[in-house]
């Protein structure tokens, strides 16, 4: 099929529910891309932060070939070492205590959920089952994750009725956050610590440090949304680490599969046996295949190469910030918010892949989260397409 076709396929044949840029892989490397007809794009999205090792990492293909001549996939009835290795790993890494895998962000956040309800029904001092969250928020497009997702409004006039349970904070509002935890006794709180989908922008310490101290005086669970924020995006293996607390749940996926679909939740002391056998599964949950390329993920984050990770963020970070047009800048690490002077962020998007630069939006704001592996070469390469077109 040549470019044209495949784009006529996806149209008639694909659910339409989002837009696609006019770009058709045909391979990558690193953190560089090869469509349909030859052209190179330097990747500053690597599919929503996914692609954390970038594109053919050597270590992360053989692991994964390797596991796929063993068995693909066994189901949630059999054990397998792979699984055990890669579960040791989080916990241990985390502070946590156990692991629940799923195949995605979402699958996460909802099992999450169905810990803090049934916490919050069954084991918490006075019954509750109410959870808050932050009012520009992205936590996945279930029914559930729908109701608590601040950052699409008027969802619930197309889906309704959504889960019922769900109020929303205002975002680093601390008398707000004071008044919700008061009003609605709730069962749990989530947040993510750097609003993805709400603008890319890093929850204030003091905010943080509140809710955390609600939490725990009040026998309210708190949940951490590291789906896109987690596995080294912020600089550091979990964001929560530069907040210096550790949560009682923990949501993970996108960059620790390097490219693969595989996510989970983490608990601590408080929560992980909270589930019993039958409330809670995953048919793909914790499948071989992608439990080997996380476990290349997990071990190639040692503390060089976070520093690395933070090194070149702070490098992008300030030539961003040198370009004249460039007002501000957002969020942690790399999971970068760029907030234009003049220029309308859509357009800025729809130009730098047009000159050879992927990258995707946020509300408000363009939005890098390039694989953590890029190069200084491949970063001074998008930088010098952002010149060209804001200088």
């Amino acid at each position: 099929m040549d470019s044209k076709e495949i784009m006529e396929a996806f149209d008639q044949y694909v659910v339409n529910t989002g837009s696609r840029f006019p770009v058709i892989y045909d391979h990558a490397e690193g953190a560089t891309v090869w469509d349909k007809n030859g052209d190179k794009y330097i990747d500053m999205a690597s599919g929503y932060g996914a692609n954390s090792l970038g594109y053919g990492d050597e270590e992360w293909l053989h692991a994964v070939i390797e596991q796929l001549k063993k068995f693909q996939h066994t189901s949630n009835l059999y054990y397998h070492e792979i699984g055990a290795v890669v579960a040791e790993k989080l916990a241990k890494r985390s502070g946590m205590k156990k692991v629940f895998f799923s195949n995605s962000g979402g699958e996460a956040n909802e099992a999450a959920y169905k810990i803090a309800r049934k916490y919050g029904n069954t084991i918490a001092d006075v019954h509750k089952n109410s959870i808050l969250y932050m009012q520009t928020s992205f936590h996945g497009r279930t029914i559930s994750e729908t109701a608590s997702t601040g950052s699409y409004p008027g969802m619930e006039a197309k889906f309704g009725p959504l889960t019922p349970g769900f109020f929303p904070v205002l975002i680093n509002d601390v008398d707000d956050l004071r008044k919700q935890v008061a009003e609605h006794n709730p069962c749990a709180i989530i947040m993510e610590l750097v609003q993805g989908e709400g603008g890319v922008i890093a929850l204030d310490k003091e905010f943080v440090d509140t809710a955390v101290k609600l939490c725990r005086d009040n026998d309210i669970l708190l949940i951490d949304d590291e789906v896109q924020a987690g596995i080294g995006r912020t600089g550091t293996f979990f964001t929560y680490e530069q907040y210096g607390f550790t949560p009682d749940i923990v949501s993970f996926a996108k960059g620790i599969g390097g490219g693969l679909p595989i996510g989970g939740v983490l608990t601590n002391e408080k929560t992980c046996n909270v589930l019993s056998a039958g409330e809670h599964g995953s048919t793909f949950g914790m499948n071989p295949a992608a439990c080997a390329g996380a476990n290349v993920v997990l071990d190639r984050m040692d503390d060089t190469f976070l520093q690395d990770v933070r090194e070149k963020a702070d490098y992008l970070r300030s030539e961003l910030l040198a370009i004249d047009e460039v007002e501000s800048l957002s969020g942690l690490g790399m999971m970068i918010g760029v907030n234009f002077k003049t220029r309308d962020y859509a357009q800025v998007v729809q130009e730098l892949c047009a000159h050879g630069v992927l990258t995707i939006t946020t509300h408000g704001r363009l939005r890098l989260l390039p694989p953590l592996t890029i190069t200084k070469e491949e970063i001074d390469e998008a930088l010098a397409v952002f010149h060209k077109l804001l200088d």
